[in-house]
Parts: C-alpha cells; sequence; structure tokens
C-alpha cells in the first residue's frame, strides 16, 4: 500500500496519536505525517503510507489553510485556550480598527515560534523547556501569509480563514493581531481545511477509515500520489527506456521537449502511465541542445 489517506483529526489527539491508530487500521509498517497539529486544533492531516514516506517532507512544505478563532482581551503562556491568562486588558472595540491590523500581516513576516512548540534551540525542543517554566530566546521566522479574510468579528473576537506557508504558528499569528489591534488576543480553535491539495472535504475521520477497512474497502481510503504531483508536468518513457527509469538512472532528453530550469521537478511515469518518481533538471548539455534529469524520489 503507497499512497496517501487523508485524515479528519479530531479534538483530543496528537498527531502522533493519529498516525498510531492509521498504522494500526491500516496493519502497515511504514507511516508518517505531514505537519503536526496541536491536539486542540481539527482538520486535514495527510498521512503518507509506505513509500509515499518518501516525500511526506514535499506535502509538509506545501500551503495550508486555516480558519481560527481568536478572544480579544487577553494573552495566555501556550496563545490558546489550554493555557494560562498571563495577561489581560480592558479595551474599545473599534471593528475598523481590529479589520486593518488583522489584515496588515498579509505578505511576509517575522514570527517568533512560540515556546509551547516543537522547534528546537541548542537541541531540545521549546515545549518541554516551557513545561519546566523556562523561556529562552527564539529567532524570529520569516513566513508568509498568502491570503487571510474575516469571517466574523465583534467586541469579543474573530474567526479569520488563513492561507499560509510551512512553518506558520497560526497560534502566534492571532496573538500578534491582538497585540496589534491593542486589544491583546487568543486562539481558542482552530481548523485546518487544507494542506497542499488535500482538502477538509475529502478527509475521513479515524472512524470512518476504520469502518471502510472493515467493509472490504480499503482501496478506497489511499489517495494516488498522482493527485499530490498534478502541478507538475509529466513524462511518459517509452517501453526501452523503462529499465533506466525504475533503476533511477540518468535520463537525457532534447532541450526542446523539457522545458523548465535546472531544479525543476517533473513526474516520471513508466510505458503505462504508473507513476514511477520525481526526476529534477539537473544539467544542460551539449550547447543548451539536452538536457540531463536525475532521480529525485522513487516510488518503486
Amino acid at each position: 500500500m503507497d499512497g496517501v489517506v487523508i485524515i479528519n483529526k479530531e479534538k483530543g489527539f496528537t498527531s502522533q496519536d493519529a498516525l498510531r491508530v492509521v498504522k494500526g487500521i491500516l496493519e502497515v509498517s511504514k507511516v508518517g505525517h505531514t505537519g503536526t497539529l496541536d491536539p486542540d486544533a481539527t482538520g486535514v492531516l495527510p498521512v503518507c503510507i509506505g513509500k509515499a514516506t518518501r516525500i511526506a517532507e514535499i506535502i509538509a512544505g506545501k500551503d495550508k489553510e486555516y480558519v481560527a478563532k481568536l478572544v480579544f482581551g487577553s494573552e495566555t503562556d501556550t496563545q490558546d485556550a489550554s493555557g494560562v491568562v498571563t495577561r489581560s486588558c480592558f479595551y474599545r472595540f473599534d471593528p475598523d480598527k481590529a479589520r486593518e491590523a488583522a489584515l496588515s500581516f498579509i505578505g511576509s513576516y517575522s514570527q517568533i515560534p512560540p515556546m509551547y512548540s516543537a522547534v528546537k534551540v541548542n537541541g531540545r525542543k521549546l515545549y518541554k523547556l516551557a513545561r519546566q517554566g523556562m523561556t529562552v530566546d527564539r529567532q524570529p521566522r520569516t513566513v508568509t501569509i498568502y491570503d487571510l479574510d474575516i469571517r466574523d468579528m465583534d467586541e469579543g473576537g474573530m474567526t479569520i480563514r488563513v492561507v499560509c506557508s510551512k512553518g506558520t504558528y497560526i497560534r502566534t499569528l492571532c496573538e500578534d493581531i491582538g497585540r496589534k489591534t491593542g486589544y491583546l488576543a487568543h486562539m481558542t480553535s482552530l481548523v485546518r481545511t487544507r494542506t497542499g491539495p488535500y482538502r477538509l472535504e475529502e478527509a475521513m475521520t479515524l472512524k470512518e477509515l476504520e469502518a471502510l477497512v472493515k467493509a472490504g474497502k480499503k482501496d478506497q481510503v489511499i489517495t494516488d500520489l498522482n493527485t499530490l504531483f498534478e502541478d507538475l508536468p509529466v513524462w511518459k518513457v517509452v517501453p526501452e527506456e523503462e529499465i533506466f527509469l525504475l533503476n533511477g538512472n540518468y535520463l537525457t532528453y532534447p532541450a526542446e521537449k523539457v522545458p523548465g530550469e535546472v531544479g525543476d521537478l517533473w513526474r516520471m511515469q513508466t510505458s503505462d502511465g504508473h507513476l514511477a518518481g520525481l526526476y529534477k533538471i539537473s544539467q544542460v548539455l551539449e550547447n543548451g541542445t539536452m538536457k540531463r534529469l536525475r532521480a529525485y524520489k522513487m516510488f518503486v
């Protein structure tokens, strides 16, 4: 079994909890998730099965979409509702000011990772230090908010939809919005609605996964890897080249047939259309008339 299972992680499960359950239901040895969701968060958690674990980091690097709710008036040590209130304030609500503050984060900005996170400082995970009551300096990271819109808003808080880059902490974004308004804020709920091409509408709960497998529909729960790489150009080899592809050998073609720059990825298929792996354009040869491709990730 090789592919991706799109899980709708429920509240109360860690990402590792969900991984263990999927592994048991499908009776497979190799699984891997593609981006941690906090226990209180819900939503899309793509789980890679078998050879698909080789591209878990590619999925993790895709942009993500969330719907989050934040409340004004206080901050917590975890930046969400699970933590202890550390600061609170009184404020006079101005909807225009709050809207302007939230929308100002569209684009790239420097975000400081929260103490309650898996980011490592000097080899130690921040959340482990935080549980010991410690706070350490963290280096800001540049993240990108591709899109942000406000679903609803009142003097108590707002609900936002966010499309963002890998590594963005929505808890931190909520706190940053609160600080920019001057109202203070923390996040009270979070749903991941999309990771790359995988959407909440096609995700299944762990119970739904188990029911499908028990009903003998295991083949219906695995999403083919081609769906992840639909945006990549495809090269289908001729039968004589297949042995070279399946062994991960270099492949060389006329440059006009392989548009793109060095480093660009191609989806490589066998002569009968099965995805064999991903190749990168590695060299331009013979005065630009030929291009060489090398194996990047193989699934055979």
